[in-house]
């Protein structure tokens, strides 16, 4: 949908279990910036920044393309996507737009993955909502300029939400001449 648009996923920067802290109730807290190599993803979307290319371009013409998109070999996209990105100071000031998406407790317990090895019992109430609260939290006290998706919507509404709201930003940014 998006030309010249590559994601860099904060989940690829946990560190080993093995450097994982354990809390009193024998909880692995992932959900921490202490669980993330967080310097290495700066480095890497400074890299990506730098180097202005892309590994995934897309290479077919996306289907109902706004004509404002098309054409765009110049734009990149980078989107990063993760649980924590706006508690960490030092990538705040590199994002263009910010989305986070909201659940209410039961949806969020219902959807929640399966790993393997599957979780502590009692780890999604006693440590990951929690946590979700805790940072939602901050989020609203301490960052501005967050778009707040209701993630009970259906993913269709959801992506095209966010498409829109690119294109409109693409839009600002040609006509204010910021594009590099």
């Amino acid at each position: 949908m998006l030309p010249n648009c590559d994601i860099i996923s904060q989940d690829d920067f946990f560190k080993p279990e093995s450097e994982v802290e354990t809390d009193e109730r024998g909880f692995k807290l992932y959900d921490v910036l202490d669980a993330l190599y967080m310097d290495e993803m700066v480095k890497s979307i400074h890299n990506w920044m730098n180097s202005r290319t892309c590994s995934a371009v897309v290479t077919e013409e996306p289907q109902n393309t706004c004509d404002s998109v098309k054409n765009t070999e110049d734009v990149y996209i980078l989107i990063v996507e993760g649980f924590l990105l706006y508690n960490y100071e030092p990538l705040n000031e590199l994002w263009n737009r910010r989305y986070f998406l909201t659940l209410p407790y039961e949806e969020c317990k219902r959807r929640r993955r399966v790993y393997q090895p599957a979780d502590t019992p009692g780890y999604f109430d006693g440590h990951v909502w929690p946590m979700y609260l805790k940072y939602k939290n901050e989020l609203e006290e301490n960052t501005s300029n967050i778009v707040y998706l209701d993630g009970t919507k259906p993913q269709e509404e959801l992506l095209s939400c966010v498409y829109s709201d690119i294109i409109q930003e693409l839009k600002k940014l040609r006509e204010g001449g910021l594009m590099a």
